[in-house]
Parts: C-alpha cells; sequence; structure tokens
C-alpha cells in the first residue's frame, strides 16, 4: 500500500510540474523575446535562450519614445491614488454595515449584493454619460472616480469586522475613543491582512485595466501603460514591433510581482484568516 501511495505520489508530481511548466512557456518565452531582435521572434523560433541577447528594445522605450515614461507614471498615478481611495472608502462602509445601527442599513447591504451581480459592461456608457455630463473625458478622474468603492471588497470588509472582537474596541472605548477614533486608531490598523488582500487586487485591476482608459482617455500623453501599450502595435503602418512589445509588457509586469513580493506576508495571513471564517 505504501509503495503505491509513493509510485502515485511520484505521478501526481511529474504531472503537476510538467502543467507547471506548460503554464509556465509563454510567460518565460514573452521575457526572453524581449532580450531578441525583431527578426529572430518573426523568424518563429519557440527557443527560451535568445541567440543574440540584446537590450536594444529597452533603449528604444526609452529614448526613442517620448511617451512612454509618461504612460508608466500615469498608470502608477491612477493605480495608487485609486488603491488609497478604494481601501479607504470600502473599510469605512465595511465597517459602518458592521458596527453601526441606522435605518435601512440592511437595504443598503442587499443593494451592494446586488450590484456586485451586475456586469461592468452594463454600466460602460451611462457611466460613459455621466462622465461627459460632468466634463471630465479625458481626466484620470474618469477612471478613479468611478471605480471610487468596489462592492466585493465592502462586503470583505464587513465580513471582518463582523467577525473582529468587540472586547478590543470596548476596551478603547473604555479609554476614552470615540467611533472614528476606535475604527482609526484600533479596528483599521488591526484589519492589515484584509486591507492587503483588497490592495493587491484592487491595485492590479487599475494596472491591467485597458477598457476604460481607452474609452475615456483620447490624449496620447494620457494613456495609461496598457493603452500605450496597444497604441504601440499600430504605430508602425500596420506593422508590429514585437521586440518592442515584448520589453514593454516585461517592464509592465514588475510593479505587479513587487507589490505582491512585498504584500505576501499580509496577503497570504488575509486569505488564511478568510478561509477560517
Amino acid at each position: 500500500m505504501n509503495k503505491k501511495k509513493k509510485v502515485f505520489k511520484w505521478i501526481l508530481y511529474i504531472v503537476l510540474i510538467g502543467y507547471a511548466l506548460f503554464t509556465l512557456f509563454p510567460f518565460l518565452w514573452a521575457v526572453s523575446a524581449s532580450f531578441k531582435t525583431y527578426k529572430e521572434i518573426t523568424g518563429g523560433g519557440l527557443n527560451i535562450i535568445p541567440n543574440a541577447p540584446t537590450l536594444h528594445a529597452y533603449k528604444k522605450l526609452f529614448t526613442i519614445d517620448e511617451n512612454f515614461i509618461r504612460w508608466i507614471f500615469n498608470s502608477f498615478f491612477i493605480c495608487i491614488l485609486g488603491t488609497f481611495i478604494n481601501v479607504f472608502l470600502n473599510s469605512m462602509t465595511g465597517y459602518a454595515l458592521a458596527r453601526l445601527q441606522f435605518k435601512g442599513k440592511h437595504l443598503i447591504f442587499y443593494a451592494i449584493l446586488v450590484s456586485i451581480m451586475v456586469p461592468g459592461q452594463v454600466l460602460l456608457i451611462p457611466n460613459y454619460l455621466i462622465i461627459k455630463t460632468f466634463g471630465l473625458l479625458n481626466s484620470y478622474s474618469a477612471i478613479i472616480l468611478p471605480a471610487a468603492v468596489n462592492a466585493t471588497y465592502i462586503f470583505m470588509m464587513r465580513q471582518f469586522y463582523i467577525n473582529f472582537p468587540k472586547t478590543i474596541e470596548e476596551a478603547a472605548a473604555i479609554d476614552g475613543l470615540g467611533r472614528l477614533g476606535t475604527f482609526f486608531r484600533v479596528s483599521m490598523p488591526l484589519a492589515k491582512p484584509a486591507i492587503a488582500t483588497q490592495s493587491v487586487f484592487i491595485f492590479l485591476a487599475f494596472w491591467n485595466e485597458f477598457l476604460k482608459p481607452k474609452l475615456y482617455l483620447s490624449d496620447p500623453s494620457k494613456y495609461t501603460l496598457t493603452v500605450g501599450i496597444q497604441s504601440m502595435m499600430s504605430r508602425y503602418g500596420g506593422i508590429t514591433q514585437w521586440d518592442e512589445v515584448m520589453a514593454a509588457s516585461v517592464i509592465s509586469l514588475v510593479p505587479i510581482l513587487l507589490l505582491y513580493i512585498v504584500l505576501n506576508r499580509y496577503f497570504m495571513q488575509g486569505i488564511r484568516m478568510d478561509g477560517e471564517k
């Protein structure tokens, strides 16, 4: 029986390793292609190691394209500000729904749950008309303000604060803290795992957003990195410079990887806490 288990375990490991390599291959090839020449990429080879490694594509992005650095800055600005606003409002709303007693509380909560079921694509045209009416087209506010709160993370924060020990808040009240003081100085700091979890996903959503920046932004200097990379694919008379596109794609992945590495400890803790709840 033990022998059969060992054989099954080795077979399972082989299958999982093979699947992991199969899944990682496109990513590894994209990274490798960013160091290849255009001729080598279009030659059709699937080799991971470049025949003649070069940084030409990276140099070209930062020296020839005057907007590329601006696109990176735009994406960081939108992601950081959008994530900060989201985390702040989602946490406050979730806390209010979990701790405060007010008229219409349950109705508001159910409305938030219903909004989770509405596909974002359905709201594109209404959002566009509203943004146009307020004169926010071709501005970063058009991307940040409609996404200032997220129903999914409001629900997540509500569940966290429902399970948050009331005794801690009662001790803070005895020490003289009011409701706002308790939230900002006790409850929110102790919610780091949940906040880190939603921060990663919110930042990732803003960073990878393509449709809204494409729809709302018309000035190339205000493009985000995703829209900028797409515009690069058609600026040479319809001929896509794959070496530049691959280099830009690799650069776009770096902030996401760094964010995950920095917040990994809180992120995994938040997932474990959600599972326990």
